[in-house]
């Protein structure tokens, strides 16, 4: 057994989704709950299909960021394994969708962080054992950063 770090890159102004599912379908299921949620999303969708061809499959409406989801699709390499990245929209928008498709057993980050996805190799094959997503605390909000937090939420229309 092998344990390994895999960088993710993240393409300027995306964020991504990484999950796990359990059928070759669920790419197209998972293109089809992004564009009835929000059409006006970019998004490319890269899959690691566990059996058969044991493909990269791939699908989006926008090619870098299709390109994107496979190349680090493949850094991963872990069966079932989807990777969104998306642009003009945020996972926020489209998470319950994605979550709602019936093939996705679970969904591992949803973030525009910096990355890493830790890997366990064996002899059959690759799985995630875990993320880590962004980066470790610097201290505990104060008042002011209360304050800057609320207004920010508040300036995004996520907040009355």
């Amino acid at each position: 057994m092998k344990n390994e770090i895999i960088n993710i890159e993240i393409p300027e102004d995306a964020n991504i989704i990484l999950g796990q599912t359990h059928f070759i379908k669920s790419i197209e299921d998972l293109y089809e709950a992004i564009i009835n949620t929000n059409p006006n999303i970019k998004f490319g969708i890269g899959f690691v299909e566990a059996s058969g061809d044991c493909l990269i499959r791939h699908i989006g409406n926008d090619d870098s960021l299709k390109e994107a989801a496979k190349k680090e699709a493949l850094k991963i390499g872990a069966g079932h394994t989807f990777i969104i990245f998306l642009k003009d929209g945020f996972p926020i928008n489209i998470l319950n969708s994605i979550k709602m498709v019936p093939e996705v057993c679970r969904i591992f980050t949803a973030t525009a962080n910096p990355l890493q996805v830790i890997i366990v190799e064996t002899e059959q094959g690759r799985g995630i054992l875990g993320v880590v997503d962004g980066e470790a605390p610097k201290g505990i909000e104060n008042e002011e950063k209360i304050k800057e937090r609320k207004k920010f939420l508040r300036n995004l229309g996520y907040k009355l």
